[in-house]
Parts: structure tokens; sequence; C-alpha cells
């Protein structure tokens, strides 16, 4: 057995209210990037469904900046250290690392040689650095600022200038290299959010939290040349600019929901784009790249602007900013797509093959997503933390209020059954629904249930428990009736699934095993597979009821033969320094798995 990596579908920004988000672009246009947690996402602009990660820091990342060259990217965490690595190879092999501050790095800056970057945030008592790329060696001090630094830029052009903005209300301004300090400016009531040079290099724009960008001369940055739009450029206050590659405009994001273009000469702003009404349409980040005009919502969503309709983006890219939990997938008129539930209580649903994403309509979920399924009648069953189960017509992908069944307590699993049986594990309890109505509730269990699994035809039910048992209930009419009989497994039962012909049961635990029973000899064991370093915690069998697939904390897919629990097919590092959430097989050589990196990755598994 052998396998390859087929698609990512990656995760959005990593946002945060009132927080600037930088978003980097390749200097030859083709491609953008970001952070999210762990990660650095790299995503071709043409097509973002091409798209690569990059899982090196230790920490949450903050930012990543392209070299000028395009050949090497930056990227700073939040405990202060940069890491500098390759773009050219798949993988990314690190070239430098430094620990230049001791706190979070927010911004990153390189000269256009590529020999000096600047990186600034906040440290003890330090918030700036400049150095060489190959040495670490300082080119300067970056001094002046009393507050945490959110911004920095580097001229483009010789001679070279740094400007830098701070919670301290300034722009500062520098000359090199070395760069020294030559002025500080404080044009800004609030925060400077954003500092940026022209392509060119003949202006600078500082913009923060007041609303406010205010134009300088690139070269001397002693005369304020223009106020954009006045004393106010928006209502709110502004996380971003980015410059057209000509130099002569500019787009802005602000936090009161617009992005708007502003042609620099004239002072005006040429167009406004509403980007919403809703607080998650708060405007944080934005880059000019070629002809494309990108900004970054507080949700995460990336908008492709429209310059001929600026009510209307000419796309967004949707998905999860946060961990994804659970999977399940399903085919309509001839399309496969995922279904994807996060930690947040987003359900995203994607387009197997363009990798196209969307989100239901109306209000659905307030809390984490634990499990889903999809039912006979093609609706998504699904439960959450915030105590109730949906049952939603994927046909309308609309969350209607008659298709919510509210819970005592907390349900933690579903599986569907035929005949629109549904079991859910809740809190010491299980409570059987029929065509989405509650019809039978087990509580005061002597036993803790973990996962649920329904037979696909004998009404069979087999309830995985804390105790290292399955419990086996038949679905008789509207009751649940306890079997009388219990299965062995070696640790907490954390999976439990039958084969899609019925025919096994595998059982997963947290003991790192895996158990397989065959049904019709009374549920004898078939087999026992070990081969997980760590706590097994999804399982998934493929469409052949020969293969099945697991995934545990230990960042490892297994792919596994019924008949041969010493053949497997093992994925190093599916999701590098997350634990696999999720598993579900689109055909019998694609296996889809999930992860707390908020991605969506597929493999071609081949036998």
């Amino acid at each position: 057995m052998d396998h390859e990596l087929k698609r990512v579908f990656a995760s959005l920004p990593q946002m945060e209210r009132g927080v600037a988000k930088v978003i980097g672009g390749d200097p030859k246009g083709n491609n953008f990037l970001y952070t999210n947690g762990k990660c650095v996402i790299i995503r071709d602009i043409n097509n973002p469904a091409i798209a690569d990660v990059y899982t090196q820091h230790a920490h949450p990342v903050n930012v990543a900046k392209y070299a000028p060259s395009g050949y090497y990217i930056a990227s700073g965490d939040m405990s202060g250290k940069i890491r500098i690595w390759d773009t050219t190879q798949k993988e990314h092999l690190l070239k430098y690392e430094y620990q230049p501050l001791s706190g979070p790095i927010k911004d990153i800056a390189w000269t256009e040689d590529n020999k000096r970057i600047a990186v600034v945030g906040q440290g003890r008592g330090k918030f700036t650095a400049v150095f060489l790329w190959d040495s670490g060696s300082s080119v300067g001090e970056i001094s002046g600022h009393t507050k945490r630094v959110n911004s920095v830029d580097i001229k483009q052009t010789r001679p070279y200038r740094l400007a830098s903005g701070s919670d301290d209300g300034t722009a500062a301004f520098f000359e090199g290299p070395p760069f020294r300090w030559k002025l500080q400016t404080k044009e800004n009531k609030g925060f400077v959010n954003c500092v940026r040079f022209s392509p060119d290099g003949s202006r600078y724009a500082a913009a923060g939290s007041d609303g406010k960008i205010a134009i300088f001369d690139g070269k001397d940055s002693e005369t304020m040349i223009a106020s954009l739009g006045g004393d106010q450029a928006h209502k709110g206050g502004i996380y971003a600019v980015s410059w057209s590659p000509d130099s002569t405009q500019l787009i802005s994001a602000s936090g009161d929901k617009t992005v708007k273009l502003w042609d620099v000469a004239s002072n005006t702003a040429v167009t406004t784009f509403n980007m919403g009404s809703e607080v998650n349409d708060q405007q944080l980040g934005c880059l000019w790249q070629n002809e494309h005009l990108l900004s970054v919502s507080l949700s995460g969503y990336i908008n492709y602007l429209d310059k001929n309709n600026p009510d209307r983006p000419l796309r967004i890219l949707k998905g999860h900013s946060k961990s994804i939990q659970c999977l399940t997938v399903h085919t309509s008129e001839g399309r496969s797509y995922i279904y994807t539930g996060s930690h947040d209580g987003h359900i995203c649903y994607w387009d197997a093959e363009s990798g196209e994403s969307d989100g239901f309509c109306g209000k659905g979920h307030s809390n984490q997503v634990s499990k889903m399924a999809v039912n006979q009648s093609g609706q998504l069953v699904s439960c959450s933390m915030d105590d109730t189960v949906r049952q939603t017509g994927l046909d309308k992908k609309d969350y209607g209020a008659s298709d919510v069944v509210k819970m005592d307590v907390q349900p933690q699993w579903v599986s569907v059954g035929p005949d629109g049986y549904v079991v859910v594990v809740c809190i010491n309890q299980l409570v059987l629904l029929k065509d989405g109505k509650r019809v039978f509730t087990l509580g005061d269990l002597d036993y803790d249930p973990t996962a649920v699994a329904v037979h696909p035809a004998n009404g069979d039910v087999a309830v995985g428990g804390s105790d290292r048992k399955v419990h086996l209930y038949s679905i008789q009419g509207n009751t649940l009736k306890d079997e009388g009989k219990t299965l062995e497994t070696e640790g907490a039962v954390t999976d439990t699934v039958y084969s899609h012909d019925g025919a096994f049961l595998a059982a997963s635990d947290d003991k790192k095993a895996i158990v397989v029973f065959t049904v019709a000899e009374g549920y004898a064991v078939k087999g026992e597979f070990y081969a997980h370093h760590a706590k097994v915690m999804c399982l998934a069998w493929s469409p052949d009821n020969e293969h099945f697939a697991s995934g545990g904390m230990d960042h490892l897919v297994y792919v596994w033969t019924i008949n041969d629990p010493d053949k497997r097919n093992k994925i190093s590092d599916a999701h590098r320094l997350h634990h696999i959430s999720g598993l579900a097989w689109l055909d019998k050589n694609t296996l889809v798995t999930t992860s707390h990196d908020s991605c969506v990755k597929q493999w071609t598994i081949k036998f």
C-alpha cells in the first residue's frame, strides 16, 4: 500500500477582534499567505483551492512575509522567534532561525536586496530589531517607541528608509543602514496599526485606530503630504493599508465594515466597498496583488473585491478559522461533498473536487459541533455542546427552527441507522430519535458512554464506554433494549464504527488499540490492530469493507487491511503538530482527514 496527498483545503486566517491581520504577498504575484495557529498557509491567488501549509513553528505564528526574491519566507511567532525557510522545495527546509524579541512578533519587513530583516512586536523593554538575514547581526537600532510596535515597513528603493507604527500613537522614521532614528510623528490620535511605503518609495502611509490615514514623504518624512479624506478616512479604526503596484492608489481596511480605494494624488475615495452590517464583517486586513484586491473579515472570510460592483465581492473564500472537530461526507447527484464542524459551532460544506466551500443559511449551532452523520433521507444530523441535535436538509442547506431536538444534557455523539433512527450519546444518557422526534431515553447508566454506532440493517446498537467495554443494545420499535452483552477493549472506548455491509464492528480506545469484531459470529474478535503511539481518536471504514482507517493523537493515520493486521499504510504527520479529529472515505481510494489545524486534506490510497 502507498499514499499521496491529493488536495489541501486550507484553513482561514485566525482572527481576533480589534487586532490587525497581516496578509503577505508573493513578489511574483502568484500567491498570498497568512497564518492560523502554528501554521503558515500559502494559497494560489488565482486558484485558492491550491494551498500549501507550513507547520514547523512550535508556537502560534502571527505573521509571514516573502523575501523580495520570492525564494524565502520569514515567519514570526508568539515566542519572539523568527524562522526563515525555503519556498522552492516541497519540504520548506529551514535556512535560519533567530530569537530577536522575547514576546510576540507583529510584523516583518525585508530590504529589497534580501539581506536585511526588520521585526517588530512586544518584548521585555525591546519592541524592535533589524538584522542581517544570514547571520542575525544587528544593522541598527529601531528605538523611540514606548509601547508595543504593531507595524514595520522598509522602502524598496535606495536610499533605504524604515517606518514603524506603535501603540504609543507615533509613527517613527529611520535612515540607514545601519538604521538610526530620525524623527517621530504623532499625526494619529490613537494606536498606529499599519505603516506601508508605496512600491516606488515616494510616500508612506500611517493608519491608526482613530480612522486617519496620514501620507508622508518617503525619503525624509518631515512633511505630511496629505490626510486621506480629511481628519477621518473611515468612521472606525483602520487596521491595514495596501498600495497599488503603480503607487498611485491604496486600499484601507476598517472596523467600520468597509474597505476604501483611495486615489492618493486627488485625496479622494474612488470606491467604498461595503462588506456587511454584522460584527463579523469588520475588515482587519487587506492586500493589493497585481489586479487582485483582497480583504479579510473578522469572520476570517477572504474577500476578492470587485471595483465595478463594490457591494458584491467577486468571490469569498470560506472555511474554518477554528479547529475542526468532526467530519462526514455525502454524494448528491454525482458530486461528492465534505461536511466539517468546528469548535465555534460553524458547519461548512466543501465541493470535494473544486474545494469551493460555504456555510448553511440561518442560525445554527452556538457551540462546538461534536459529531455529524448523514441519514438516508439526505439530512445532516449534528450534535453540539449547545445541548441540541439538528437534522438539516442538504437539499436546501438551511437551518430551520423545527429541525432542532433539545437534549436534557450535553450530547457528545450521534450515529444514524435505517428507517429514520438516530441514537445520541449524552452525558450518562442514551437517546433514541425517530424521524427527527425524541422517542426514548435511557438514563442513569452504570457506565459513562463515549461513542455509539448503529448497525446499517439489523437494529444493533454498539455503545462504547469509559469502562473499557462496548455495550450492545437493539432498537425495538420505539425503544432501546439492553442485550445484556458487552465486548472487552483494552482502554476507554474512543470510537465505534460498523462496516458499510454490517459484517464488522471496529472499536478504538485510549490505550492505542483497535479491535474488530465479526457481527455474524456473535461479535467474536476478528483481529487486534496496534501501531499508534498515542490515543486513537477516530475510525472510518472503506467502501470496500476490507480496509479501515484510524487517526490518533500521535498525528498519524493508518489504513489497515482487515484480514492482515500487519499489512498497513502509515501516513506520517498527516496534520503535523495536530491530532486527527475526523476521517471519512469519498471512495475506496480517497480518504479525507481533518484536524485541529482547521484544514481538510484528501489522500489517494493505493492498494
